[in-house]
């Protein structure tokens, strides 16, 4: 039998045939082009065995004060051995003081905590073919001109600057926007993810809002296959149901704060749709 020979390496382009293989066997449904953006946004590192990927996680920092973990995986025939372990904690030095937030897995939930990390509520996956759906008359197509102000909304309801991410869904995703005098006042991005669509972020300032936004992205897409991920406090697991996308899984939302937890920047704001699992 080959000894494991196991090493950490950064993640690099030339890693993502094998983080997408990993990603399979744990039932994800991440295309390559998926993990090319997130590593494009992240510092990644893996865990090669004698050539072979088998294990992965991802910082994806915002700003100097905050980052999500995400993507950790363990290839199944070598659990239990603490590389994941290893792997959290190399991404937690690469974090420095930043606050990071990820969603937790039954699985990882007691490692996390180990590791410092709380429960803070809640995510709840929600995906399925497309019901019919009325247009909202007031929500539109976003254009070129809006780009800052979504950097804006949407740093007011997260807390953090996510310009980069911003800027990487300009070029992959299209816009729906609500404007008030001219002016964007929220906003919802769609764009192509595993097996369909993925709706994310959504930022407004009332639910009425985030479901107009939703509704006419979904409206622009009957019968496809859309995913979206809310936080429970969003309460719209069963408006989502009869669009067409059921409540099929959830992971516990949590946090490490090292530093002062800064307020999710203006308070009317917030984010009703995350822009994905791993990054919030």
């Amino acid at each position: 039998m080959t000894a494991h020979q196991i090493t950490l390496e950064t993640m690099t382009p030339q890693h993502l045939s094998g983080a997408v293989e990993l990603s399979r066997q744990v039932g994800w449904p991440h295309r390559r082009e998926d993990w090319e953006f997130m590593q494009s946004l992240s510092h990644g590192i893996v865990a090669v065995d004698n050539g072979r990927v088998v294990a992965t996680t991802l910082m994806t920092p915002y700003g100097q004060d905050g980052a999500t973990i995400n993507t950790v995986i363990v290839d199944a025939s070598i659990r239990g051995r603490g590389l994941g372990r290893r792997l959290l904690e190399e991404a937690l030095a690469q974090a420095g003081e930043r606050n990071c937030r990820l969603v937790a897995t039954p699985e990882g939930l007691s490692l996390y905590e180990k590791l410092g990390f709380v429960a803070v509520g809640s995510v709840i996956q929600h995906q399925g073919d497309v019901l019919p759906v009325n247009t909202p008359g007031h929500v539109v197509w976003g254009n070129d001109c809006d780009f800052e102000r979504f950097a804006e909304l949407d740093r007011a309801a997260y807390g953090h600057d996510r310009s980069l991410l911003m800027q990487y869904l300009q070029q992959l995703a299209k816009f729906a926007v609500i404007r008030q005098t001219g002016k964007a006042r929220a906003f919802a991005a769609i764009r192509e993810f595993g097996r369909g669509l993925v709706i994310g972020p959504v930022v407004a300032s009332h639910t009425a809002e985030a479901k107009a936004l939703i509704d006419y992205l979904l409206s622009k897409n009957q019968g496809r296959f859309v995913r979206i991920d809310t936080h429970s406090s969003a309460n719209l697991a069963d408006w989502l149901g009869m669009r067409g996308l059921a409540s099929v899984d959830s992971g516990t939302a949590m946090r490490r704060s090292l530093g002062t937890v800064k307020p999710a920047g203006v308070a009317q704001y917030r984010t009703f749709a995350l822009a994905a699992q791993a990054l919030g």
